[in-house]
């Protein structure tokens, strides 16, 4: 074990997926500076068998398990944070894998914290393959290598935890409830910074219309700019989106619908061609950097179609559901 680095303790949120295997496993062959503990949360709505912990090896003692039953990332992650006894809380998601020196430069990025540090973020790499163009979900997932404060791995000082109420469960999903944190975190004092670590985040398999529940974190969009304000794709560093251009498109298929039922056939024809226009250059940014298979150019020109109308749908009830919302803890 390495001296004068903080203890810390590593909380991993579940659903039972056969990742969490390998992602114990890795951690349990990480050399250097072990956590306290390792407590797995059991987020599964209806557990059916053990979750497999047996892979932790030598860590295996050190591991605890909770049950939030299905409550989402966000309540599993507060839960397991709550009972910490350690300075650092360290989330990892159950389908990483931390290198073989992750808890010795884990130690060092704790070490090199100031007071004045809230969060310090691991770096994430996401492996792609080499023998031909990745996937539009491949390319999705490799994204995460640029996002600010995920919570894939992200070590939170317990206190900034505590002071700031910890995840907003209004966030269902593994989608933006990260970036509130942050953004809390920031507001109230502390700064957040990238350490020296780095994790494997393989690409989980996933079907051809993966993107299409995918839309429902429009409605955390919405809960987002509720909370903090126009301004705050700029402070989460967060990319835009194409929520713009999907308004656009729907809008024109909308008005396209509306003309051809009053009988103005030329402004009908006119909308139509716009959302054309539209949905194949949508279509195209997605196919053109792919491998462009088959399978690959009929899922995005199905998804493709499909998605617009999807993101504009669960952004409008997002900003009707989430309204009244005041930011977690009451401040503005």
């Amino acid at each position: 074990m390495m001296t004068g680095a903080p203890a810390y303790t590593v909380v991993v949120p579940t659903i039972g997926r056969p990742c969490l295997a390998e992602c114990l496993r890795a951690l349990g062959a990480a050399d250097g500076h072990p956590p306290h503990e390792v407590i797995v949360v059991d987020d599964r709505p209806a557990p059916e068998g053990a979750l497999p912990l047996e892979p932790a090896g030598q860590l295996l003692d050190r591991v605890r398990t909770l049950a939030t039953g299905g409550k989402g990332p966000a309540a599993a992650r507060n839960a397991g944070w709550r009972t910490v006894r350690t300075p650092w809380t360290v989330f990892l998601d159950d389908d990483v894998q931390v290198l073989p020196d992750w808890s010795r430069r884990l130690a060092e990025d704790l070490r090199a914290a100031g007071p004045e540090v809230g969060g310090v973020q691991g770096q994430l790499r996401v492996p792609l393959p080499l023998d031909r163009r990745p996937t539009d979900w491949e390319r999705t997932t490799k994204g995460l290598e640029n996002a600010a404060w995920a919570t894939a791995d992200m070590a939170y000082r317990t206190e900034a935890l505590k002071r700031t109420g910890g995840f907003d469960e209004r966030f269902p999903r593994a989608f933006r409830e990260d970036a509130d944190l942050a953004l809390r975190v920031r507001r109230a004092g502390w700064s957040l910074v990238r350490g020296a670590r780095i994790t494997r985040h393989p690409v989980r398999p996933a079907h051809w219309w993966a993107s299409l529940p995918a839309q429902r974190g429009n409605a955390d969009d919405a809960l987002m700019k509720r909370l903090h304000g126009r301004d705050w794709w700029d402070r989460a560093q967060a990319p835009r989106g194409r929520l713009r251009r999907h308004l656009a498109v729907t809008g024109a298929a909308l008005a396209a619908a509306s003309c051809a039922l009053t009988g103005r056939r030329r402004a009908a024809t006119a909308c139509a061609a716009l959302w054309t226009l539209g949905t194949a250059e949508f279509a195209l940014a997605r196919i053109l950097p792919g491998p462009r298979t088959g399978r690959e150019i009929a899922g995005m020109l199905g998804t493709s179609v499909l998605i617009p109308p999807l993101a504009v749908r669960h952004w409008v009830r997002g900003v009707v559901r989430h309204r009244h919302a005041r930011p977690l803890g009451g401040a503005g």
